[in-house]
């Protein structure tokens, strides 16, 4: 009788305190380390570079006393555009990242820039998930080497992850191919798909433009927002969803701290979350010395490769974005004219875009093979086409019809002059145009330069494939190269903005 008390009384404290377990909350912290848009290995001006943000992710991945997991995670933009990418199409930057311990990525547009083969080998050379969720080849399946999604077990919750990419990539990228989907119908899918494997939180790695990334945030698909592409520093909390932007080449790395909690109401188990967000200026953090040695090695090989003098400049050139984008520049007349001398065409049509350096070349300045590439980063080739003139004028209303976005497409000219009024409707923008100095003729000929992204119809400038191709790109010179030749056969450029392009 007495062992039979003592059971029943095991029985009823096993009762007593059984809900109690149930009733306890349970809490755990992800913590996300977020760069982007990281071009260049070394720092700049004391920011950013590969050695600062491996030393700014080994302080933030230390264990703290509420035990947090932590993962570094790239959003888009690294393979390209970059010096050493002009050499490797970047094969030393999956190397490097691979060095930081980078645990997650989003493909970014900038990835697709030596083509699809070269997308898909970077990838697999990766030791980290690369997502692209909502892009997929011609069979209908996604890119090689990547994953649709990610499950991250923290503590007793689950943590889904999907990467986006920018729809745009297809006009802005050499994508061969490969299709983007539309960014919200994949992100919904996947989000149910996820909370369907029993994901708490829903985490999207973006690569998207700002107004993709403020449909997405307000839509309330996604639980987290961690995007690149437009390098503004934003972060967002609406009350229902979080949005960050950790800018370019590592400058100021995201943290996002979340941190989830799960509760019993009214006989149910609930689920919340909240964040605090920071970022953290690299400026004043030592670089960790195993990386900054690497990035040295590839520091030097460049410097014997590239600091070699090949001119000089007479007039100043202005390479910043808002310049080569917006108005007539005189680097850009240089590299136009370039084109157009190197394949003896009537005129040469540069997309903005492609001129990356953002830098300021004081008259007298020599010009080395590093400050060219710097430039013209991407392997371009020049392509030379015949179009007719009423095809040059339509590419001449694209190259202006975004530039109150400062959109790449906006064109550096040779040999072709145009006047164009930037609030008349985009389409309906060029007033008038002259070749040679004669006024176009849209019923006639004429052969035209450009670079093999642009004559495959990159930057909106379709009508380029309609042209009858007289130089293809297996046959073509490297753009830098010829450009470099141009500078080199003259020992002193002169270059100037003299009209050619006038906003009326």
């Amino acid at each position: 009788m007495r062992l039979k008390i003592i059971i029943a009384g095991l029985l009823t404290g096993l009762i007593a305190f059984a809900p109690l377990a149930v009733m306890a909350d349970e809490t755990a912290t992800i913590r996300f380390i977020v760069t982007g848009d990281l071009y260049e290995f070394p720092a700049d001006k004391d920011r950013g570079g590969y050695a600062k943000l491996a030393s700014v992710a080994k302080i933030f991945k230390k264990k703290t006393k509420r035990d947090i997991q932590s993962y570094l995670v790239h959003v888009g933009d690294a393979y390209s555009p970059s010096l050493l990418s002009t050499m490797d199409k970047g094969k030393s930057t999956v190397e490097m990242l691979n060095a930081v311990g980078v645990d997650y990525m989003v493909l970014g547009n900038h990835e697709w820039d030596f083509g699809p083969k070269n997308v898909r080998e970077r990838v697999w050379e990766s030791n980290f998930p690369v997502l692209a969720s909502n892009v997929i080849d011609q069979d209908g399946l996604p890119i090689d080497g990547t994953v649709r999604t990610a499950m991250i077990n923290v503590g007793p919750f689950r943590v889904g992850i999907m990467g986006l990419v920018t729809t745009h990539t297809k006009v802005i990228s050499s994508t061969g191919s490969d299709t983007f989907l539309p960014v919200l119908d994949t992100a919904k899918a996947l989000a149910k798909e996820l909370k369907g494997q029993g994901a708490n939180l829903i985490v999207a790695l973006a690569h998207l433009d700002f107004v993709e990334d403020m449909e997405l945030f307000q839509s309330g698909i996604v639980d987290i927002l961690l995007s690149g592409q437009d390098h503004y520093y934003i972060f967002q909390d609406n009350g229902k969803s979080l949005w960050m932007d950790s800018g370019e080449d590592a400058d100021k790395v995201g943290i996002v701290d979340v941190h989830m909690k799960s509760y019993m109401k009214r006989g149910k188990k609930r689920f919340n979350w909240e964040a605090d967000m920071r970022f953290v200026d690299t400026k004043h953090i030592p670089g960790d010395e195993a990386i900054a040695a690497k990035v040295q090695s590839y520091e030097e090989y460049l410097s014997k490769e590239l600091d070699i003098e090949i001119g000089k400049t007479s007039t100043e050139l202005d390479s910043r974005k808002k310049i080569v984008r917006t108005e007539e520049a005189a680097i850009g007349n240089l590299i136009a004219d370039a084109m157009r001398d190197g394949v003896d065409a009537d005129i040469g049509i540069a997309n903005g875009g492609g001129i990356r350096a953002k830098k300021i070349y004081a008259p007298g300045t020599m010009i080395t093979r590093r400050d060219i590439l710097s430039e013209l980063p991407f392997g371009n080739v020049v392509v030379k086409l015949e179009l007719t003139g009423a095809q040059i004028w339509e590419a001449l209303e694209n190259g202006v019809s975004q530039i109150e976005s400062n959109a790449g497409r906006f064109p550096q000219i040779s040999g072709v002059s145009f006047i164009y009024n930037p609030k008349a409707k985009a389409g309906s923008r060029i007033i008038s145009a002259k070749i040679g100095g004669q006024p176009l003729n849209k019923g006639r000929s004429y052969t035209v330069a450009t670079n093999n992204y642009a004559a495959g119809g990159g930057d909106g400038y379709k009508v380029f494939k309609k042209g009858k191709v007289l130089i293809d790109a297996s046959g073509a010179t490297l753009l830098a190269s010829m450009v470099m030749d141009y500078i080199k056969a003259k020992g002193t450029v002169s270059p100037k903005v003299e009209g050619r392009i006038v906003a009326q």
